[in-house]
């Protein structure tokens, strides 16, 4: 084998979701509103609490963060699968897959740590009223903001270049809409263990940390089921060879989109503030 064969490709192929092509324009469709709905929904929760002082505390700085995170993760992956989808536009060079899996990784950590964090604060304004103000502070959010980010970096900033060490000589075509931890190792021709133990861990490190910090709260303990799509995606990918490959693949966008799109929901609009903010600034512009 040459070494030309065992290098790093210059581009991939992604194929979408095998086995459902015919369906992929149908497909498209509530992928799309989902990602609309997510759009407006996060950029409403962002405008609001920018234009009512009000609501410049703790918890809704922990919203805005969340938003943010809501807005960029699907966004890493969703334009290039309905350019898949719409296009048939396949190619995605080897840096751009590696971006792609890096963004993917980080944010998902954020987004349970954010919320993470959200159930903290909801536990020390139920338990501890008097002092909220005194313990969660800007800078107290602003470190927790900051350690979040932290830890999502220092974690997954191994894997893509774990990835990028193994030489591919396999087939360039990788058997999803994007770029995937598992879809790609598997086209390695090397031992990719380090790979796959390392993923494992920590998306198991980061799930429980966070379901820990989750459970403070009884208001935000449900939000835990959240992090199961993930710890299936992973462990499915690697052990389960039944399930058929386009249930894996749209499980994968199904995680990435659909807790964006109701985040803005469960935390936005049940807010009453923010609700009566918003209905009040709709009825001004009326």
């Amino acid at each position: 084998m040459t070494e030309s064969n065992t290098t790093n490709p210059s581009i991939f192929i992604l194929l979408g979701i095998p086995g459902l092509e015919a369906a992929h324009g149908w497909i498209s469709i509530p992928f799309c509103a989902m990602y609309i709905i997510t759009l407006l929904g996060n950029f409403t929760i962002l405008f609001i609490v920018k234009i009512e002082p009000s609501l410049h505390g703790p918890m809704y700085y922990f919203l805005c963060m969340l938003a943010v995170t809501d807005l960029v993760l699907p966004t890493t992956t969703l334009p290039k699968t309905l350019s898949i989808f719409w296009f048939n536009s396949r190619e995605i060079d080897f840096g751009s897959c590696l971006t792609q899996m890096f963004f993917m990784g980080i944010f998902s950590a954020m987004e349970s740590g954010i919320i993470a964090a959200m159930a903290l604060d909801r536990y020390v304004a139920i338990c501890h009223p008097l002092r909220h103000s005194t313990i969660l502070t800007n800078s107290a959010v602003a470190k927790i903001g900051l350690a979040v980010v932290l830890r999502s970096f220092i974690f997954f900033l191994p894997s893509p270049f774990l990835v990028r060490q193994w030489p591919y000589c396999r087939t360039k075509v990788i058997s999803h809409s994007f770029c995937q931890l598992m879809a790609v190792l598997k086209l390695a021709c090397a031992d990719t263990h380090i790979s796959t133990y390392y993923g494992l861990i920590v998306t198991f490190l980061v799930t429980v940390m966070d379901v820990f910090c989750m459970m403070l709260s009884y208001i935000l303990i449900l939000r835990a089921i959240f992090s199961l799509p993930t710890i299936f995606s992973v462990f499915v990918s690697r052990y389960d060879h039944h399930v058929p490959l386009y249930f894996h693949i749209l499980m994968a966008n199904v995680y990435l989109l659909v807790p964006p799109m109701l985040n803005p929901i469960i935390y936005g609009v049940r807010t009453k503030q923010i609700r009566d903010r918003l209905l009040r600034h709709i009825i001004q512009t009326e």
